[in-house]
């Protein structure tokens, strides 16, 4: 049984999807049901609905176009006909027959090209096909709305009486007026209408001279409106034959509508046949209007999709004429899990909302803006946690709620659950809140649960490298302007660039280097290292869509690229063992750290000791147990790595000092150094730049730290460019 929890279609604004389908269908009803649309119970109710709607989209491609299902609602009508010796009217008749036919013509069609749409035959063949209502209302109600003569013997000799008496009448007045106008007792408009009748327009003065009844008079009184005598007996028998056509025509629509009544049900099939299909072609509109399509369903838990957009932010970019940028992302049993980091304003959360709400869609029925070759799988439950939930009528804080939806993500998750988290672990004390969600990710991950989250965290990047089925990814930022480059990388963490982002933004460098004293250095370094390998994997991107640009030195330089490519993987590899190395360093001397401070409080050597012991215990139980062979091999191994990287030191130093002697031989001019000029110590590498030159003074800023140093000790490495 498939359970999307509300909150999920919420934080993935599933609703202004809905809007925007509901506005693409035709009637009133369909666009009601449209945004009562929600993801399906079961898997056999969803497939059908998926190949409904693709089959749908494909007759927008061909010539067998599908025919208009547009319709007048007949709710109203369908209440009436529930109830006992009541009458349609005939407004009522025309729309049934219009939605009889209507059904009828796309039942028809969908047997008629019943090799092109399998599914909507299927799904129409139910519907039953008659013509008895339509031929029925027919022959008796004609195409201006009128009920016709023929309707029944009475109705034709009512109105053929009717006819004779209006001759009478047209005939007996126009006598009355031909006399009374050569007595010159009419005024000059001569005739008028009052209450449907026509009536002389007498001079007030001869009113009594003129025989008839008075039937009203002008404002001024100088004119009394009259009926002629000889009329008005004709024009009571013209009231009786009128309310007797009345009797006879509401008789008809009675007994027409108790032939109708029959087939209530069948009416209310076609009404609710109706608001399907135009549901279904409103759902295949909005799959046409961002190239959508109906991508294979996998069995296994396989979740491959390639160049996925944001519906939203797609059709939103399409009006503004902007570009989207697609993503690619893969979640399998071996890799379930996908740890987003990096920057701000870089693409995490619309990457993550990407998967959700393509997930969400396609198990309500809805195609999807991937690219064909993509796969997916169908998951019981999708649980979120994106967006600030501050919560001010429950006096919750972000925190606080944060923690009531992990507990409920506790309860729900399994093997079968999708899970997205935004900002995982935020609201509370970054180390408190960190190792919280830490927590809360291995729960996740043990039971076998898959997810994707975004954080900052530096120890869910860690967990994410050490546990196998979970992989860490990171948005692409361009390494020189820091733009995002709205490219989802996987299999490296990213850096959130802090100091580098907040320098791109004007802060000033003392106000940074002040603030990079306060942190603890390692983790500076950790996050510089992580910088430095996204600038790395940056640079890798820019050379591969280079090369796709340039084909004809592709052949050349493959080979060379391959192997500039493998050297940066291993740096890549072995700066990974680094941070992974420091993080569990800074890990164990924090734990030391925290120890000692309890022990300079309480002297409890015996405490003191247990928690030192246990932490021991708890580092052993992480190591592997080797043989003293395998012992001997790895020793063997570091030695052997030792002595080429000294070999390659050495040669290094052999290579600076021929240089150095270079240099002493051919002493260079010595150049005038200014402020922000780039410089180093004549025997060192650490390069500064110039922050004040006072006398022969110099005050170099490494970045890190400041210095004073004589200017005779400094050498020029760039000079500064205005």
């Amino acid at each position: 049984m498939i359970h999307i929890h509300e909150k999920t279609l919420q934080d993935l604004e599933f609703s202004t999807v809905l809007q925007q389908v509901s506005d693409l269908c035709i009637t009133v009803l369909g666009h009601e049901n449209a945004l009562k649309i929600e993801p399906y119970k079961t898997k056999e109710t969803l497939l059908v609905s998926l190949q409904l709607t693709n089959e749908y989209l494909s007759s927008l491609h061909n010539e067998n176009r599908i025919p208009n299902h547009g319709f007048d609602a007949i709710t109203k009508e369908l209440q009436l006909l529930r109830i006992e010796n009541t009458y349609l009217e005939v407004s009522s008749l025309k729309k049934i027959v219009s939605i009889s036919v209507t059904t009828n013509d796309i039942v028809t069609f969908l047997k008629k090209f019943e090799v092109y749409y399998p599914n909507l035959h299927e799904f129409a063949s139910k519907i039953e096909v008659t013509k008895a209502i339509i031929e029925k209302v027919d022959a008796i109600v004609d195409r201006f709305g009128d009920i016709k003569d023929n309707a029944s013997p009475l109705l034709f000799d009512l109105r053929q009486s009717l006819n004779r008496v209006k001759g009478k009448i047209n005939q007996s007045f126009a006598s009355a007026l031909t006399t009374y106008h050569a007595l010159d007792y009419l005024d000059d408009i001569r005739e008028s209408v009052v209450d449907n009748r026509r009536v002389l327009a007498v001079k007030a003065m001869y009113r009594r001279k003129v025989k008839g009844s008075i039937m009203g008079s002008s404002k001024t009184g100088s004119i009394v409106y009259m009926e002629p005598e000889t009329t008005q007996q004709y024009s009571r028998e013209l009231n009786n034959l009128t309310f007797e056509e009345n009797e006879e025509v509401v008789r008809i629509l009675k007994e027409l509508t108790n032939f109708i009544r029959p087939f209530l049900p069948l009416l209310e099939t076609y009404q609710t046949f109706l608001i399907a299909i135009d549901v279904i072609s409103a759902k295949a509109k909005y799959a046409n209007s961002m190239n959508a399509v109906l991508p294979e369903i996998s069995e296994d838990k396989t979740l491959f999709l390639r160049d996925a957009f944001h519906p939203l932010l797609y059709l939103n970019n399409l009006k503004k004429k902007t570009k989207t940028f697609p993503q690619t992302i893969e979640l399998k049993p071996d890799s379930r899990i996908i740890v987003i980091s990096g920057p701000n304003a870089g693409g995490k959360s619309i990457t993550l909302k990407t998967v959700g709400l393509l997930q969400v869609m396609l198990q309500s029925g809805l195609l999807i803006p991937v690219h064909e070759r993509s796969s997916v799988c169908l998951f019981d439950r999708i649980l979120s946690d994106i967006g600030d939930n501050q919560s001010i009528e429950n006096h919750l804080s972000t925190y606080s709620y944060r923690l009531k939806q992990m507990n409920y993500f506790l309860k729900k998750c399994n093997k079968n659950t999708l899970f997205l988290i935004d900002e995982f672990g935020t609201g509370s004390d970054p180390e408190l809140g960190g190792a919280l969600a830490e927590t809360f990710l291995e729960e996740f991950y043990h039971r076998e649960a898959f997810g994707i989250i975004t954080t900052h965290y530096s120890n869910l990047k860690i967990l994410a490298n050490e546990l196998p089925f979970m992989l860490n990814a990171n948005m692409l930022f361009d390494e020189k302007t820091l733009e995002p480059m709205y490219k989802l990388v996987i299999g490296q963490a990213g850096s959130s660039f802090t100091f580098e982002v907040a320098q791109k933004n004007g802060i000033p460098f003392g106000l940074i280097n002040r603030a990079k004293k306060k942190i603890e250095r390692s983790k500076v370094r950790f996050d510089e290292t992580i910088a430095k390998l996204q600038k790395e994997r940056s640079k890798l991107e820019k050379t591969g869509e280079s090369l796709k640009l340039n084909e004809k030195k592709k052949s050349q330089e493959a080979h060379k690229l391959e192997e500039i490519n493998t050297k940066i993987q291993k740096k890549l590899e072995s700066y990974q063992e680094l941070y992974d190395s420091n993080q569990r360093l800074i890990y164990l001397g924090q734990k030391v750290n925290d120890m000692a401070d309890k022990y300079f409080d309480n002297k409890q050597k015996k405490a003191l000791i247990d928690e030192l012991f246990k932490l021991v215990q708890i580092e052993n139980s992480k190591r592997k147990k080797i043989t003293p062979k395998e012992k001997k091999i790895l020793k063997a191994k570091e030695e052997h790595v030792k002595q080429e990287a000294e070999k390659v030191v050495t040669v290094i130093r052999e290579q600076k000092k021929e240089a150095k002697k270079k240099a002493i031989q051919a002493p260079k001019p010595k150049a005038i150094l200014k402020v922000g000029d780039r410089v180093r110590m004549n025997d060192g590498r650490a390069i500064g730049s110039i922050d004040k030159i006072e006398k022969n003074k110099v005050v170099v800023n490494y970045g890190i730290f400041t210095t004073n140093v004589d200017m005779d000790l400094l050498e020029l490495v760039e000079a500064h460019k205005k």
